[in-house]
């Protein structure tokens, strides 16, 4: 027999309604606490089918990822831990999961009309690339939607993000206690909310150490390792002095961007330090191994299953948006 909610809160040492809260997937505990409780609960098999809405579904949930341009999306590893994350939790949950690459062009209409009339019960819908007018095109499906890296203000659908102005802080934080310099900052080219929303943490920060956001060093590079490679040579070919140090707006960036630096005689980090964002699995087997923000991609995803689930059948909905907090890894760039 599995463990009550009751005796899961004593073993824990919380209360009751917290346990209940992060069982149920409503919001009011922390990102932490909340994974605490569920990890819990599965380990000493805690019978989630008492829970609302995990009873089993007559349908598939699809996992749709959006496809504006291709520019941010394309087969990097954080898009693939979010799949990853989507896929094994619904096996945990015994859900059929159906993945589909939506592409923003003439045939999207027919695309939707596709899903519409397909045994999807739900959709987990990935809106990194999506931009406002994107998301009403959705509203034909008249089914349950999640939205996962991404939100609109006034959405009428849930969202599951990444605090990312905290996460440019954090890097902010780190590198100004570490080089007691300015940093700079490897912006990307392409504009998304995610990135948008690291600029407006790396000036926060900035600001927040007495420094003039106009003195940091911003270099505008492609969101891909061989674009910010090619983007940061020709810059350091015009004999553009780099700074000390950098805040780059994710791993990949921060990739080609060391790769450029190397070529043109630069260490790392003795000469120039750099942070990432995202935590992908290339950070780690950098040269140096990549110090960066990470992001809890696995549980994101996991959130947006559970969200969706306890959505079937609810008698009252009211749109939630449910963000993450990061912290940093700290290797050797810095």
């Amino acid at each position: 027999m599995g463990i009550t909610a009751k005796e899961l809160a004593k073993i824990l040492n919380l209360s009751e309604a917290t346990v209940s809260v992060a069982l149920n997937n409503k919001p009011g505990v922390s990102t932490e606490t909340r994974q605490r409780i569920l990890e819990a609960a599965e380990q000493y098999g805690y019978d989630f089918t008492k829970v609302s809405g995990r009873k089993k579904l007559n349908g598939s949930i699809y996992f749709v990822l959006y496809h504006r341009d291709g520019a941010v999306i394309a087969d990097t590893p954080f898009f693939s831990e979010l799949t990853d994350g989507v896929r094994e939790t619904c096996a945990r949950e015994g859900l059929k999961l159906n993945i589909r690459y939506l592409y923003a062009d003439d045939s999207l209409n027919d695309q939707l009309a596709a899903i519409r009339d397909s045994d999807c019960a739900g959709v987990i819908l990935l809106a990194t690339e999506m931009k406002a007018e994107d998301f009403a095109r959705f509203d034909v499906l008249h089914m349950p939607i999640v939205l996962l890296d991404g939100y609109l203000r006034n959405s009428p659908y849930d969202s599951i993000v990444i605090n990312n102005a905290q996460g440019a802080g954090l890097a902010v934080d780190y590198l100004v206690k570490h080089r007691r310099t300015q940093p700079g900052y490897l912006r990307s080219a392409y504009a998304i909310s995610n990135f948008d929303e690291r600029a407006d943490g790396f000036y926060q920060a900035i600001r927040a150490h007495g420094m003039s956001t106009s003195k940091s060093l911003v270099h505008r590079l492609t969101p891909s390792s061989d674009g910010a490679y090619e983007d940061m040579k020709e810059i350091l070919e015009r004999g553009e002095e780099p700074a000390s140090c950098y805040f780059a707006d994710n791993d990949v960036i921060a990739a080609g961007a060391i790769r450029a630096f190397k070529r043109a005689g630069y260490r790392i980090p003795e000469d120039i330090a750099i942070v990432g964002f995202d935590n992908m699995s290339i950070a780690g087997y950098m040269d140096p191994p990549l110090t960066t923000v990470n992001v809890p991609k696995k549980y994101m995803a996991e959130m947006a299953v559970m969200r969706l689930v306890s959505l079937f059948g609810a008698d009252h909905f009211v749109p939630v948006r449910m963000e993450v907090t990061t912290n940093l890894v700290k290797r050797r760039s810095v």
